[in-house]
């Protein structure tokens, strides 16, 4: 390849601008017939794209007995079709499938140099890749790429640089991340001291006279539901004679069925639980709960995308910090399919979403008032609580790893899901104490969180800054002025 350096005299004394071939090979990759592939390590390691990369050296996952195309310890491998860019170091001669490229250093380059070069064009390539189903890279892109290249001495003295600055650094973001776990570890103990009664047992000393036993509570939890029902029954008598003065045009109004009186847990179920302070009391969940109920999903063509009359939710909406978030993939249903087919699952503000289809499980929401009315599919169950339970509590219990354990332990376990039917939903044990403590505790709760959160902010800012860091180090290698 011919030596353009005389069209960049700023380039630091003996580097080279030069094109991909003048320092190393490349091989594009081609994927072999899939008889081929097995897990029992017949062949070759087989690699076909990002996937299965590791940090620097990629994890087999599956072999070829008759590779088309190699790649031998030290080459480089380069993923140039969903994603373009990553970058690994093949560990052992290899079978590579045509989403990847192997770039093996000549002799007047080193292996380590060509990967952190490439680490360092990776978002560059990222951008370049081009089609609509996914992005991708030709060889003849990669073969007319220019390139700064010092001589070989000055490329190991470069990466001996550039493996000491990164040391340091990763240091640096292996404690970040550690500090990160660390605080999801106090998230969760705070929600478990919660629940327990921790967080508000010098607030339960100081109101010793205004507290309530047990049974008060329970009576007043069947006030409640009492109360609830006679509201229906209310509404109803409404909604009938409304019907009925319209010349019953359309369906008549259904009569709510008088909620059945619920067994107290057994000995055997509360032995199985947590000790409570005195005072409070466990209650399944449709005791102090509106009709709880799942989603459907309907068909395709009743789905839209980014607008519509009512937005309709699924599971990765949910988060598991108790926000809402339909800022993913919005998706919204007609008026006519909210009243219609998927009448059963409206969703208004206030009301409480956990996903009961898993892994994970675990993610919880609160509905904001953004929209009057919502839905949901068939892989979220719907709280809507009584007054005597404040639905952020509801939300903070469910959100505590205590209760997802127990609730998992429930699961039925169908290819690889685990799925709460909604028994076990409205069969959760909750437990209950005062309004007046409720509300003490969603404070200490939130209180304690907040923290959390402006901590983790922190820390997520250094770990981007880490990034941009690691980045900057490699420009400056790149343009020479790493090593003097």
């Amino acid at each position: 390849m011919t030596d353009s350096n005389s069209n960049y005299s700023d380039l630091p004394l003996g580097w080279k601008r030069v094109k991909l071939p003048y320092f190393c090979h490349l091989i594009m990759g081609q994927s072999p017939p899939s008889s081929t592939y097995n897990t029992q390590k017949i062949g070759l390691p087989f690699y076909q794209g990002k996937s299965e990369f590791g940090h620097i050296y990629p994890n087999p996952q599956k072999y070829c007995s008759k590779p088309n195309k190699i790649a031998e310890k030290g080459d480089i491998l380069l993923s140039v079709r969903a994603p373009v860019g990553a970058t690994n170091v093949c560990l052992e001669k290899s079978c590579i499938g045509r989403g990847l490229a192997a770039l093996r250093p000549l002799e007047n380059s080193s292996t380590k140099f060509i990967f952190f070069l490439f680490r360092y064009l990776e978002p560059i390539l990222a951008k370049a890749g081009t089609g609509t189903t996914f992005k991708a890279i030709n060889k003849d892109f990669l073969c007319q790429l220019e390139l700064n290249v010092p001589p070989l001495p000055e490329q190991h003295r470069i990466v001996e640089k550039i493996e000491e600055l990164f040391s340091e650094l990763d240091n640096g973001v292996a404690s970040l991340k550690k500090a990160l776990e660390q605080l999801k570890t106090y998230r969760q103990a705070v929600l478990k001291w919660a629940f327990e009664g921790k967080l508000t047992e010098k607030w339960r000393n100081t109101h010793q006279d205004s507290l309530e036993d047990g049974d008060t509570l329970l009576e007043q939890i069947k006030a409640e539901r009492k109360r609830h029902y006679q509201q229906q029954l209310e509404d109803w008598k409404q909604a009938l004679k409304e019907w009925e003065n319209n010349g019953k045009e359309t369906k008549k109004p259904t009569k709510p069925q008088q909620p059945k009186d619920l067994p107290p847990l057994t000995k055997e179920e509360l032995s199985n639980l947590p000790s409570l302070p005195n005072g409070w009391v466990y209650v399944k969940a449709e005791e102090i709960s509106h009709f709880i109920t799942k989603g459907t999903t309907p068909s395709k063509d009743q789905l839209f995308d980014d607008s519509g009359d009512i937005p309709f939710l699924k599971v990765y909406n949910l988060t598991d910090n108790g926000k809402l978030d339909f800022s993913i993939k919005p998706t919204f249903v007609s008026l006519e399919t909210h009243e219609g087919f998927l009448n059963r699952s409206k969703v208004l503000s206030g009301d409480v979403l956990m996903n009961i289809v898993g892994p994970p499980l675990g993610k919880v929401s609160l509905v904001s008032d953004k929209f009057k009315e919502w839905n949901i599919n068939q892989a979220i169950v719907r709280y809507r609580v009584f007054d005597i339970l404040l639905n952020k509590y509801l939300m903070y219990y469910l959100l505590s790893q205590v209760t997802i354990d127990r609730l998992s332990k429930r699961a039925k376990a169908t290819a690889g899901q685990f799925n709460l039917t909604l028994e076990i939903c409205r069969d959760a044990e909750i437990p209950m104490c005062l309004l007046q403590e409720q509300t003490q505790i969603v404070q200490e709760i939130e209180s304690r969180l907040s923290v959390c959160d402006q901590l983790e902010a922190t820390l997520t800012e250094n770990l981007d800054k880490a990034e941009a860091l690691r980045q900057s180090i490699l420009k400056r290698a790149f343009e020479g002025k790493l090593v003097l």
